[in-house]
């Protein structure tokens, strides 16, 4: 690998650590850790896509989807966890419950939707625990 390949590399990993995405999900973490939850996992990747944020509340295991945008032109960030967004989720929760043996354990999937006008301003930081019934084929479990 040549130093053009590296730096390349490099310069990728660094966009997408400064990229509104990866610091809404930075500020989720932030927020949801004051609200008492425990992060288990950030951007947990499975071959059908990735899951934001994995909690522990008290003794439920919360999926959690970070939305993040600039405005509401496009529409609230809540409302791109579309039923499609929901089944997918669902998916990728129950492949990590069956990878980790933890089947009978209580669920819950959150979606926290933050609006980030700048990025030196406060964001608006909304969440909606219990955002959404586990839906699609995995849909069987609690």
């Amino acid at each position: 690998m040549g130093l053009r390949d590296r730096f390349s590399q490099w310069l990728a990993a660094w966009q997408r650590k400064r990229s509104l995405g990866h610091r809404g999900e930075t500020l989720a973490a932030r927020f949801l850790k004051k609200k008492g939850y425990r992060i288990l996992a950030r951007s947990d990747r499975q071959r059908l896509g990735e899951i934001d944020l994995i909690a522990l509340d008290v003794r439920t295991l919360v999926f959690v989807e970070v939305k993040t945008r600039r405005s509401h032109e496009k529409g609230h960030p809540a409302d791109a966890v579309d039923q499609a967004k929901q089944r997918r989720l669902t998916r990728l929760a129950l492949m990590y419950l069956k990878k980790n043996g933890l089947l009978e354990h209580p669920v819950r999937f959150d979606v926290v939707a933050i609006t980030w006008g700048e990025p030196r301003q406060a964001a608006d930081i909304q969440h909606y625990r219990h955002a959404f019934e586990a839906t699609g084929s995995g849909s069987c479990f609690s």
